[in-house]
């Protein structure tokens, strides 16, 4: 298919990629994104990552509040796009909208549908301890996340990969399986697949509660739960100073001659990393960030609180 008049809308870094692949072959006609957002030091409201690129590009930018206004819907359908492209915008479009564009609206989802529909699929997949996710291409419906498949591709999801690299990797994914699904748009609305009805599952969004550490789970468990929250908002514990996120931790051996309590300071292996005790297994912590201050190596922390043997880390819930 030649040359097509796009409408492209997202918000976050995430769906960068795939408008600077789609601007080089492409007519972008304007980028929609959520509002401006308060940030930074001074909370001034600032435009999402996506407006900001998209302005430095010199492209039109909205921000309306929502779809469902009719002078929205109007302007929308003045452009006379060929095509709508919906990448993590986080505004639902309404039928309305969806009727638009000549050939519908695509969005490009980090999951291989029907696993893991909903707003952090990413982070779900990893903490759910998934060995692959990847990108589906869907034609949009009016349901979450339930509308028919035009092309996948899959990612194997490391045990080193935390949820920054594997939005990074994904991102990139994501903007080539995008521009190769439009290049071949005929061909792929033909053969369109619906989602299976079985493996459904929901990737809810991630909140600051989600991230706390409950030590009464496995080792391995935890390490996937790290990753997840990696590096934001970084999972979370409280020490002897206030709350710690541990940024990278790995299920270590259990020495014959280790006991406590989940939670509690099992020692230093022969790194100087800091152990601790799980609900099934030792936890090797290796990267951790104190309250206030930046990333640090679990050893350079321990010089600092000088934990003994058994003292609890606490993986409650913020009050």
């Amino acid at each position: 298919m030649g040359k097509l008049r796009i409408v492209y809308m997202g918000s976050p870094d995430f769906a960068i990629p795939a408008l600077d692949l789609l601007a080089q072959n492409h007519e972008i006609c304007a980028v929609y994104t959520q509002p401006p957002r308060r940030s930074g030091r001074g909370m001034q409201e600032q435009p999402v990552p996506l407006a900001r690129h998209a302005l430095d590009m010199g492209l039109p930018v909205s921000w309306p509040t929502t779809l469902n206004d009719k002078d929205v819907q109007d302007e929308l359908a003045a452009y006379d796009a060929d095509l709508f492209i919906v990448v993590a915008y986080g505004l639902l479009l309404p039928q309305a909208v969806l009727d638009i564009p000549r050939y519908g609206c695509l969005n490009g989802h980090a999951s291989l549908l029907p696993r893991w529909r909903g707003a952090a699929p990413i982070q779900r997949a990893i903490e759910a301890g998934d060995s692959e996710t990847g990108i589906s291409i869907m034609l949009m419906e009016a349901g979450l996340d339930t509308g028919p498949v035009l092309a996948t591709r899959a990612i194997a999801i490391t045990d080193d990969m935390n949820a920054g690299d594997l939005h990074d990797a994904l991102a990139s994914l994501n903007a080539t399986l995008l521009n190769d699904t439009v290049a071949s748009l005929d061909d792929a609305l033909l053969h369109r697949t619906p989602q299976a009805s079985d493996g459904v599952t929901y990737a809810a969004k991630i909140s600051g509660a989600d991230a706390h550490i409950d030590w009464q789970t496995s080792a391995a468990e935890l390490a996937c739960h790290i990753r997840a929250y990696a590096p934001y908002p970084g999972a979370w514990c409280n020490g002897p100073k206030g709350r710690i996120r541990i940024l990278e931790a790995q299920p270590a051996p259990l020495p014959h001659d280790t006991a406590g309590q989940p939670g509690s300071f099992a020692g230093q292996d022969d790194k100087g990393n800091m152990l601790m005790m799980t609900g099934d297994g030792i936890l090797c912590v290796t990267l951790v960030q104190p309250a206030g201050k930046k990333p640090m190596p679990s050893r350079n922390f321990l010089n600092g609180v000088k934990l003994a043997i058994g003292d609890m880390l606490s993986g409650s819930h913020p009050t």
